[in-house]
């Protein structure tokens, strides 16, 4: 019984981590794409031969607010990875302790998985703020 419930935990998290990978990759192609689509907008709507500026900031503001809404749900998703991984691991700590096995398995690892979440947060925030800082500089100046 106690290989089912070691395989499963694994097979647990493999899941959280391809879940988690999806999200992140989802966050960042669209933060990029928003980037690219809003600065071209910007562009074009700061053009001085361009007299309908209100439908193309209207576009930009829609953009700006589906890009808050895709990286809350990311960041709210790899929040929830990294509490699921945790408690995971915790158990099976326990389970290695139980067997006495458990001076094999560094503990250390919860810290850098820790760690890790923090870092793809901080890749998806940073991302998120620079597709809504530069084509604002850009609207803005031009």
């Amino acid at each position: 019984m106690l290989k089912q419930v070691h395989e499963h935990i694994t097979s647990e998290l493999n899941q959280g981590a391809r879940t988690d990978t999806i999200f992140v990759i989802t966050a960042i192609a669209f933060n990029l794409i928003v980037l690219g689509v809003n600065s071209g907008i910007a562009g074009s709507a700061s053009d001085s031969y361009n007299q309908d500026t209100l439908s193309e900031d209207i576009i930009m503001v829609v953009f700006t607010i589906l890009l808050l809404l895709v990286n809350a749900i990311s960041i709210t998703a790899l929040t929830v990875g990294k509490q699921t991984r945790q408690k995971l691991l915790n158990g099976m700590i326990k389970m290695y302790q139980d067997n006495q096995v458990d001076k094999y398995y560094d503990t250390g690892l919860l810290g850098n998985y820790n760690t890790r979440y923090t870092l793809f947060t901080g890749v998806i925030v940073c991302l998120g703020i620079t597709a809504i800082i530069v084509p604002l500089i850009i609207r803005l100046t031009n």
